[in-house]
């Protein structure tokens, strides 16, 4: 299939429900069934054991690329011989160096404006860009001028919590997830495998 977009449209999913990097995923999975060449830009992300990154290995026009810190505990989780242990060393934090985290998020932007000016694929995902935003990593200009970059033809999607009004309103569609019900904080119940990761 040679499928080509008509119109290429930006949206956000946000919120501090669950879901965001789930419905991209689900957008992005619709579409490489279309034929549409799909690129997920994960910022602040890294190594960690995803189904995501497995189930897409065998589409090929689903491309997922990490930028960020790796998980210690990525191999055992993915040979079965352990779960997640919530951590939370896969995920950026206040605490920790600054510099590294500058440029894992110098290295996603400089590779998604790569990707934005070869206009080679259909749909990208600019999963959990608002972490850099959010940990003064990257500017709402910066990202503005990435919108401003797509093609005509471009899906763009941009997920993570709380991205700012500038961002919103250059959005098309904007999704908000609200927490409601979690099982970690109701039950106690941590991430589990083939569900949350």
């Amino acid at each position: 299939m040679n499928a080509k977009l008509k119109q290429g449209l930006v949206q956000v999913y946000t919120g501090k429900g669950k879901g965001k990097t789930t419905a991209a995923l689900g957008l992005g999975l619709r579409a490489a069934g279309h034929g549409f060449k799909v690129e997920m830009i994960q910022y602040l992300k890294g190594s960690s054991y995803t189904g995501e990154l497995f189930s897409t290995e065998r589409l090929p026009n689903f491309n997922i690329k990490q930028f960020g810190k790796s998980c210690s505990y990525a191999a055992g989780i993915k040979e079965g011989l352990m779960d997640c242990q919530g951590c939370g060393d896969c995920f950026v934090s206040q605490t920790e160096d600054k510099e590294m985290h500058q440029q894992f998020v110098d290295w996603a932007y400089k590779y998604t404006t790569k990707v934005l000016q070869e206009e080679a694929r259909d749909i990208v995902i600019l999963d959990e860009i608002n972490n850099a935003l959010r940990y003064d990593l990257l500017t709402v200009d910066q990202v503005l001028d990435l919108i401003n970059l797509k093609a005509e033809e471009t899906e763009l999607i941009l997920t993570g919590r709380g991205i700012p009004e500038k961002i919103l309103d250059k959005a098309d569609l904007v999704t908000e997830m609200k927490a409601i019900k979690h099982p970690y904080q109701e039950q106690g119940i941590k991430s589990r495998r083939g569900i949350e990761y």
